[in-house]
């Protein structure tokens, strides 16, 4: 006689899978990147790799994260993978977890976080809630990014990924690619452009140290924006002030209608 439903099964394969290892971009792109706020680092990836900002930074304005992620997906309301994930991680990796923004559940709370932050986790991002929020607070120099939290905690049962590619606020991430957070947000740098793209933010940083210095100063110009305008044939209408509107002349007989 059957006694459980074969749906309900855990299948070996896609969506139940830990890969081990992964690699990871070189330490100096790392000490490079931690250089840079998130704003200069969208603005060089054209706006396109900042996660949603729902998921925001719960532990303190001052926190910053840097690091390559180890990726997790879960099944919303359920954290086994991220146990796993404290395995499989080396220090400084982030690990970024894709809990499709559920509200349901806590992915995890301060316990996995105090154990986490002894493994040399740098930190976590999470597409979902946290737990205990007071309590990771008080480690102080652990990040982690989230949606909001709840008291609801989180069950312990698979499905779910650990190191294949996720989506985490909209963004695609792979194992390995660069997470920089901060109190701005946070930003997905594939590591296949990493080492191109801090090269230009250096070089962006470099041509506008002068430009920004005059700014702060007060001396700069806004004739780019005429210039677009003027471009898209934008119409800029200005009113007459009311010193210079014409009077009607009393003397000048209204035509009967």
């Amino acid at each position: 006689m059957a006694t459980k439903p074969r749906s309900a099964h855990l299948h070996p394969g896609p969506g139940f899978r830990v890969k081990m290892n992964f690699q990871r971009p070189a330490p100096e792109l790392l000490r490079g990147f931690a250089q840079f706020p998130t704003p200069d680092i969208s603005d060089q990836l054209n706006r396109l790799y900042a996660v949603n900002p729902g998921i925001r930074c719960l532990t303190s304005d001052q926190h910053r994260i840097c690091g390559p992620a180890c990726t997790v997906k879960v099944f919303p309301g359920d954290n086994l993978m991220v146990h796993k994930a404290l395995d499989v991680i080396e220090p400084g990796d982030v690990i970024i977890v894709d809990a499709g923004g559920s509200s349901m559940n806590a992915v995890l709370g301060d316990l996995i976080s105090t154990k986490a932050r002894h493994r040399g986790a740098a930190g976590f991002v999470i597409d979902g809630m946290v737990r205990d929020l007071q309590n990771i607070q008080e480690l102080l120099d652990f990040p982690v990014f989230a949606r909001g939290t709840t008291p609801i905690g989180p069950l312990h049962r698979g499905p779910g990924e650990i190191n294949f590619p996720i989506c985490c606020g909209g963004v695609v991430v792979n194992p390995g690619d660069l997470i920089v957070g901060d109190a701005m947000g946070v930003v997905v740098v594939p590591q296949g452009i990493a080492e191109e793209l801090l090269l230009r933010l250096q070089e962006h940083e470099a041509a506008n140290a002068s430009y920004f210095e005059s700014v702060k100063k007060g001396s700069f110009s806004n004739a780019w924006v005429d210039n677009i305008l003027v471009e898209l044939e934008c119409p800029m209408v200005r009113e007459a002030k009311a010193s210079e509107v014409i009077a009607p002349t009393p003397d000048v007989a209204i035509p009967a209608v």
